[in-house]
């Protein structure tokens, strides 16, 4: 488990930036590093920054058109002719319309492919409900094969990138559409499969992925004034999951509240859930996620609220797990 300096960047304003400019920026330097790189987009290269990459390599760099289905299997044999394809569209299409291609075609033949994953969440927010992918962690966890990724900030994500064209197999990233504090730093380790620990405490454990490590960071700051004293895990990868940090979270704090911007089914609640029923550490546990509804179209931090995913849900849960765990 890799561990954060929180002094570098608690107590001062975050600052803020996209996810997806981390994608864009290691693609080209990508591009660059290795040959083999090719980058496939489905009529969305504005909004996923790959087109970045197409104005710097263009003859690596294909439009496919409002196709995820066939940008996927144009991906699996580029992959078999030993190129390394990284496609990108809205993360509702890619886990959604191209889920078939992306089981048989990517998983089932473990093809080298990349699948970047952009505006995940309901964060998209003002695009609504039809854009708003609350279920993708879900439906792409299961499939044998895949490496499943959900970066908290730039740093994380530009690592992700990175790593992915390193790693042979299918690897999914989800991306956000909005800025979101940077909460790590250059230098901050990053192994996936292993979380951060971002603050450590005896009195219960956050574990978080994606923009809700900030919530989870400030959630500690809220339960602190209340005199209790939090863990805190960025859980960046969702599979595979690090056992042992979960088990260790269990053993050493009494209780667990996961938090992440997706349905509590399937997703990093789910995952936790699953290892810990088979533990001998059976703590209280409280999954703070979307409770299985549609939200609405409007700003991203309204809807945040509205599915309560503030730093107020997390630490109010977390005290609520302490409690249970006590009597």
């Amino acid at each position: 488990m890799g561990v954060v300096d929180a002094t570098k960047v608690m107590g001062k304003k975050w600052e803020l930036q996209l996810t997806r400019q981390a994608y864009a920026d290691a693609l080209v330097e990508l591009g660059e590093e290795d040959p083999r790189v090719v980058v496939l987009d489905a009529d969305l290269a504005q909004s996923t920054l790959t087109r970045f990459f197409g104005e710097k390599y263009p003859h690596r760099f294909f439009e496919m058109g409002i196709s995820e289905q066939d940008m996927v299997g144009t991906a699996v044999g580029l992959s078999h002719m030993g190129f390394i394809p990284f496609l990108s569209s809205y993360s509702i299409f890619l886990s959604g319309r191209a889920w078939d291609q992306v089981r048989n075609g990517v998983a089932y033949s473990a093809a080298n492919v990349k699948i970047g994953a952009a505006h995940g969440g309901i964060s998209v927010g003002k695009d609504g409900p039809t854009h708003q992918s609350m279920e993708d962690v879900g439906v792409i966890r299961p499939i044998v094969n895949f490496t499943v990724i959900v970066p908290c900030d730039y740093h994380e994500t530009y690592k992700t990138t990175k790593w992915s064209a390193r790693h042979e197999g299918p690897v999914f990233f989800r991306m956000g559409r909005e800025k979101v504090p940077v909460i790590t730093t250059k230098d901050t380790p990053f192994e996936p499969g292993k979380a951060i620990l971002m603050e450590d405490g005896p009195d219960g454990t956050i574990i978080a992925c994606g923009l809700m490590v900030a919530q989870a960071l400030e959630a500690a700051e809220i339960l602190r004034g209340r005199g209790i004293r939090p863990r805190v895990l960025n859980m960046h990868t969702i599979k595979p999951l690090d056992h042992e940090a979960v088990l260790a979270a269990a053993r050493d704090t009494g209780a667990i509240v996961t938090a992440e911007e997706h349905s509590r089914y399937g997703g990093l609640g789910s995952a936790v859930a699953e290892v810990l029923i088979e533990s001998d550490h059976r703590v209280p546990m409280k999954i703070v996620a979307i409770n299985d509804r549609y939200l609405e179209s409007g700003p991203p931090e309204d809807l945040l609220i509205m599915a309560g995913l503030t730093p107020q849900n997390v630490a109010d849960a977390l005290e609520g797990a302490l409690r249970k765990g006590r009597k």
